[in-house]
């Protein structure tokens, strides 16, 4: 059993869970994301409309640098199939197929498209014939306290960058809901609050020049580096589909 304090399991490791995860690891809340790497995002054959990528981009590579992302920012990954989620005298235990648990202050749900592990809990499904979603407020909180839901789980529309936005801001809503002193995730020039006498707030950041260079050029190299070679691995198709070759 893991037990932290400021913690969150995010449950689902597709864009909506990754970019959730990103700003909660980033605001110094402690993040774990459980996930099978069943992302449905895995059954596009090329992603063409998310912004930054003119001529499109593989989504297994796009998944591939999230996941990046989201482990350079401190989040956690494991692997694993969570079956059940339950309401603990101090937050919540979330339970893997494997027997291992962990507690935490916060979850986000933001799996595709089971929700029977949160079947203990007071929140609301939504039944839409061959689909169940979770009801969430404007901004991703469920009807339990320190419970959110994210992208397609939370009915957000099916697009990639809408998923990824909605966890994003499931993400925030967590952090500012939480005790983590915090103000916005934004990398300033030098000198932009100080220099107006200001301190620079919590989650900000000022860097100098010379480090802005340093991180662009970071950036280009790993950027270079995943952009080599083809990425390796097909789509996987929908179970209906396999179901009817065999």
């Amino acid at each position: 059993m893991s037990t932290e304090p400021e913690s969150v399991v995010v449950v689902g490791g597709g864009v909506a869970g990754l970019s959730a995860a990103i700003y909660t690891a980033r605001a110094g809340v402690s993040t774990r994301i459980v996930s099978t790497d069943e992302s449905i995002l895995n059954r596009n054959a090329h992603l063409e409309n998310y912004p930054g990528f003119p001529a499109g981009v593989n989504p297994r590579l796009l998944l591939e640098l999230i996941r990046a992302q989201a482990r350079r920012a401190g989040a956690w990954f494991t692997d694993g199939r969570v079956q059940r989620v339950e309401e603990t005298d101090d937050g919540f235990a979330t339970t893997v197929a494997d027997g291992e648990e962990f507690e935490s202050d916060y979850v986000v749900a933001a799996s595709w498209a089971d929700a029977s592990y949160l079947a203990g809990l007071d929140v609301e499904l939504i039944d839409r014939g061959s689909k169940e979603f979770v009801g969430v407020d404007d901004l991703g909180r469920t009807a339990v306290d320190g419970l959110y839901a994210a992208g397609r789980l939370a009915e957000q529309y099916h697009q990639t960058i809408v998923a990824a936005g909605h966890g994003a801001q499931v993400g925030l809503t967590l952090v500012e809901d939480s005790d983590v002193d915090f103000y916005h995730d934004w990398t300033a020039p030098e000198g932009y609050f100080t220099d107006r006498d200001r301190e620079v707030p919590p989650g900000c950041e000022e860097i100098s020049e010379d480090e802005r260079k340093r991180r662009e050029e970071e950036s280009l190299e790993v950027m270079q580096r995943y952009f080599e070679q083809p990425m390796p691995g097909e789509p996987t198709m929908h179970p209906s589909v396999a179901e009817d070759e065999d």
